[in-house]
């Protein structure tokens, strides 16, 4: 195996969280996730540190390397640690949620529809590799163009009609294709809310939802609040750019 270079950082686009029982890799350029076990994880708080790779053993630095989720670099360029992520009591791999389905009022259906649509034209607009990328990037264009911020009952309302298009869908319409709709169906009357993509423990899990101003989760279940985010876009605390 090729020595490893003496220093790397970790790619803005590349977020960590830290679980306790596992440290979680999201990477919102190429759409995957990586999980580091406690023995891995504590080389990575290491390296987040200090920026050096050459005190991490060699199979794991070249692991993560290629799989671009750190990238060499000439000096040391620490990163910011993971995220402290909320703790789950153990469910083993099982949770208790409500049945049945709740039809959305039909107002917003066929704008609701036009954004649904464009949403899966981005996806395909590509490789499949980056079509989480075109999507946040689309979603960042739309909060752009957000000049007051959407009430709860306009954010519900909103993602309510998009999952109700979604029924109509041939394409795959899940939490992601919801919530970015959901987000573009808002910009086109100029209001804004917060995409959140977060990641809940036992298992490993990933969710994408949006939510109020104040942080309320807009038609999602209590579920959703075990969820951390990893990346926000269209608020004021909004994470670092990819």
């Amino acid at each position: 195996m090729a020595d490893l270079p003496r220093f790397a950082t970790a790619p803005s686009h590349v977020r960590a969280l830290d679980f306790e029982h596992v440290l979680a890799l999201v990477d919102y350029r190429a759409g995957r996730v990586q999980c580091l076990l406690p023995a891995a994880a504590a080389f990575w708080h290491q390296a987040a540190a200090t920026g050096r790779l050459d005190t991490m053993p060699s199979a794991l630095g070249a692991r993560l390397l290629t799989a671009g989720l750190l990238t060499p670099t000439p000096a040391p360029a620490p990163w910011s640690p993971p995220v402290k992520a909320r703790a789950a009591a153990a469910s083993w791999g099982s949770a208790e949620h409500p049945a049945g389905t709740t039809r959305p009022d039909s107002t917003l259906t066929l704008a609701a529809s036009a954004a649904l649509a464009a949403v899966l034209a981005i996806k395909r607009a590509g490789s499949s590799r980056t079509a989480l990328l075109r999507i946040t990037s689309a979603l960042r264009t739309a909060a752009s163009t957000a000049r007051r911020p959407a009430t709860l009952h306009q954010a519900n309302a909103a993602v309510l009609a998009v999952r109700r298009a979604g029924w109509h869908s041939p394409a795959r319409t899940a939490c992601l294709e919801e919530s970015a709709a959901a987000v573009l169906l808002l910009a086109t009357r100029r209001l804004a809310v917060t995409w959140c993509h977060g990641v809940a423990p036992d298992p490993v899990r990933l969710h994408a939802w949006v939510q109020t101003e104040d942080g309320t989760p807009a038609a999602e279940p209590p579920s959703t609040l075990a969820y951390t985010p990893a990346l926000t876009i269209g608020a004021r605390h909004q994470h670092r750019q990819l």
